[in-house]
């Protein structure tokens, strides 16, 4: 059998000493979980969000970490951040994209302001932060993006009338993105997580199964980078299940969807 059937398709990592790394969305939730695991590996960490209170709590107790917050809404804050991070860090091996909204919203309950304000962060602030590291990371020819996207990308869900098409553009492009990055060196990492317990998933007033810790995220993140895969799904015993319900024909997938998602949420 071929080789490439079976090698990782990122270039797996073995130590993230001294590794630079730019977290969007580092102040709660996933982000601050992942930020907290790369500064106990020895890496140096810019934290990048809204809050700084939350950024300084965690710097606080790690001399390797950078605070830059800014509002990724911002145009203009990204070309800053751009150069601030090219003056401090000198250049990027990971830029990691962990911000994002969330409302629970069936489809008549949508609101137009709220529509855009969901699509500029979950969406439009990923592609203002490509453009951002990508220039350096190909003129160094090394680097890695990361795209926290969701299972919710997988199928049109419930609830989710916003956030899951967002999520589910994130997995497009990180797809594209490493077509067309991988023979530049560049890894690209698209990361879906299922349920994990944060500040976007405390709205939800239904069951939410294989409900999962940030620090579990954030390992199962950090694993799944350290072996070299593309795509990092968690926890399996749930994804695997959305993803077997992604390959019906519609008439399934949606009876089942209508059986246990629709009636309970």
């Amino acid at each position: 059998m071929p080789s490439f059937l079976f090698s990782p398709l990122n270039r797996p990592v073995n130590n993230w000493a001294g590794k630079r790394i730019w977290l969007i969305g580092a102040s709660s939730g996933i982000g601050a979980a992942l930020a907290k695991a790369y500064l106990d590996n020895g890496a140096t960490v810019m934290l990048s969000a809204r809050r700084a209170e939350q950024l300084e709590a965690i710097a606080a107790k790690h001399p390797n970490a950078r605070i830059l917050p800014f509002d990724v809404q911002d145009a203009r804050a990204w070309v800053e951040a751009q150069n601030h991070i090219k003056h401090n860090l000198g250049g990027l091996d990971l830029i990691l994209f962990c911000a994002a909204k969330y409302q629970p919203e069936r489809s008549w309950e949508m609101e137009r302001s709220d529509i855009a304000n969901t699509l500029q962060i979950n969406l439009n602030s990923v592609y203002e932060g490509v453009c951002a590291a990508l220039p350096g990371m190909l003129k160094q020819n090394s680097g890695g993006i990361g795209i926290i996207a969701s299972v919710a990308g997988y199928i049109g869900l419930p609830n989710a009338s916003v956030y899951g098409p967002s999520k589910a553009a994130l997995i497009n492009l990180a797809e594209l993105l490493y077509c067309d990055l991988h023979s530049r060196n560049i890894n690209v990492y698209l990361i879906n997580p299922g349920f994990v317990k944060t500040e976007l998933t405390e709205k939800n007033n239904f069951l939410m199964p294989a409900l999962q810790m940030p620090e579990q995220a954030a390992a199962a993140i950090i694993k799944g980078m350290e072996k070299g895969q593309f795509e990092i799904h968690f926890p399996r015993r749930f994804t695997t299940i959305l993803k077997l319900i992604q390959m019906m024909p519609y008439r399934w997938r949606f009876f089942l969807i209508d059986r246990f998602v629709t009636q309970q949420g």
